[in-house]
C-alpha cells in the first residue's frame, strides 16, 4: 500500500491520451484514499486511480480543468458530499467493480452538473430493483449509464415512477438504507441472536476490518445467525482481517 505523496504525483506518468487530453497515471499504486492532488495544480484533463485501494470517493482540491475519471477495480464504497466546488466539470465518471451498495449512496453524484458519462457495472447496486430508473431521476443530465444511453422514453418513466405517491414512498426507504448502513453496524438485537454484547462487538470489529464486501456479508450472516467464529467450522480465509479477529476469538472461547 503506497501513500499518494506529491513525490508519486510528480513522478507518475503523464501523457497525451487518444482523446488529446492531458492525462495522469496513477493505476495499480495501491493507493488507500485520495489527497495531496493539489499537487497536480489542475493541469489534466484525465486521471486514472485504477487498480488502488480507495474506499471513499472523497479529497479533491478544486480542480476546475479535470473532466474524466477512472476507478476502476477500487473498493469504494462511499461517495463523499459537495463534489461539485470541487470537480465543477467532471463529465465522465468511471467506477466499474467497486462495492458501492445501495442507491442512496449515488445521491452525491446528482451534484455533479456536467455529468454525462457514468459506470457502475459490477457493483452490488447496479443489482438493485430501478437502479437505472432511480439514475434516470436523479441525473437529468446523464446520457450514458453502464456505456449504454439513457433513452428518452426511459428517463420519462423513470420521471413518472419517483414523482408518484409510491415513488416517493420508494425514495424514503432509499434514503434510509443509504443513512442506516454502515458495515458492522446494522447489528441484530443480542436476545435474539443470544449473543452476549462482548461478542457481538468483536464481530462488529472484525465485519469493519473485512477486506472485501463478500468477508462482510458472511460475517453479517453469522451474526444474525447467532453464530459465534470458531464454533463451526468456516470456509478457509486467507489474509483477512477478518480472519484473524476469528482467529483470536477462537483462542479466547477455547480459554475460558
Amino acid at each position: 500500500m503506497v501513500k499518494l505523496t506529491i513525490e508519486l504525483i510528480q513522478s507518475s506518468m503523464q501523457y497525451m491520451n487518444p482523446c488529446r487530453d492531458r492525462e495522469l497515471d496513477l493505476r495499480g499504486y495501491k493507493i488507500p484514499q485520495i489527497e495531496n492532488m493539489g499537487a497536480t495544480l489542475d493541469q489534466f484533463d484525465t486521471i486514472d486511480y485504477s487498480e488502488n485501494d480507495i474506499r471513499k470517493l472523497d479529497g479533491f482540491p478544486l480542480l476546475k480543468r479535470l473532466k474524466c475519471m477512472f476507478f476502476n477495480n477500487n473498493r469504494i464504497v462511499r461517495i463523499g458530499e459537495n463534489l461539485e466546488q470541487y470537480l465543477p466539470n467532471l463529465d465522465t465518471l468511471i467506477l466499474t467493480n467497486n462495492n458501492l451498495a445501495e442507491l442512496g449512496d449515488l445521491d452525491p453524484l446528482a451534484s455533479l452538473s456536467k455529468l454525462k458519462t457514468l459506470s457502475l457495472m459490477h457493483n452490488p447496486v447496479a443489482n438493485k430493483q430501478h437502479y437505472r430508473a432511480y439514475i434516470a431521476f436523479k441525473l437529468p443530465g446523464l446520457k450514458l449509464l453502464d456505456f449504454r444511453k439513457i433513452k428518452q422514453k426511459e428517463r420519462e418513466e423513470a420521471n413518472n415512477l419517483f414523482k408518484s405517491k409510491k415513488g416517493k414512498e420508494m425514495q424514503k426507504e432509499i434514503i434510509r438504507k443509504a443513512k442506516t448502513f454502515v458495515p458492522g453496524g446494522n447489528m441484530p438485537d443480542p436476545k435474539v441472536t443470544s449473543l452476549t454484547p462482548q461478542e457481538i462487538h468483536k464481530i462488529r470489529e472484525a465485519i469493519k476490518n473485512a477486506s472485501s464486501l463478500q468477508e462482510v456479508e458472511r460475517l453479517t450472516r453469522m451474526l444474525q445467525a447467532g453464530q459465534i467464529p470458531g464454533q463451526k467450522p468456516l470456509q478457509p480465509q486467507t489474509h483477512t482481517n477478518g480472519q484473524e479477529v476469528e482467529e483470536e476469538m477462537e483462542t479466547n472461547q477455547n480459554g475460558r
